[in-house]
């Protein structure tokens, strides 16, 4: 069941977030560059992973860590764009191939790991450069039928706890 939300996802209550990214992303801007200076771990883990295994677009990688107050993180990049050419540059734009693969594979991860929820932003359509209109029909097709809530953060809003379906 997917519902839309306004917020902040990094204060969502949801099991896993997930995120659009490239291969080789440097985390450098909206909610990658969010991510990585709250858990730089991740972003260390995220690059050793790509460096050591080459993935390409259109897959999920999963990263667990420890948060605020002891608690476990658990975040699902989402490899939406093409690599960039050069380490150090910016990376390629979004296809809507590559998101619909990596929505397969984060709904193979949700129901391998029985995670309870998820949030995720409107995924590839910032620095990805797609248009919403292109990409929510996708979202709605993959993981409108699972069995846990989605919440898909259509308006971010700085500081503010969006509603939650379900969640506390």
């Amino acid at each position: 069941m997917i519902h839309n939300v306004s917020g902040d996802i990094l204060l969502s209550k949801a099991d896993l977030i997930a995120h659009g990214v490239a291969p080789l992303d440097d985390f450098k801007s909206g909610l990658a560059l969010a991510l990585r200076e709250k858990y730089p771990s991740m972003y260390k883990d995220f690059r050793h992973y790509c460096k050591t295994l080459s993935p390409k677009a259109g897959s999920a990688w999963l990263w667990a860590g420890v948060g605020e107050g002891g608690k476990t993180v658990k975040v699902a990049a989402l490899l939406t764009q093409e690599a960039p050419q050069k380490e150090g540059e910016h990376p390629g734009k979004a296809h809507t191939e590559f998101v619909n693969r990596a929505l397969h594979d984060l709904k193979k991860l949700i129901e391998k790991e029985k995670y309870t929820s998820v949030a995720l932003p409107r995924v590839a359509t910032g620095v990805g450069g797609l248009d919403w209109k292109d990409v929510q029909p996708l979202i709605a097709r993959v993981l409108g039928d699972l069995k846990v809530p989605v919440f898909v953060y259509e308006t971010f809003h700085k500081g503010q706890q969006a509603t939650e379906p379900g969640l506390k």
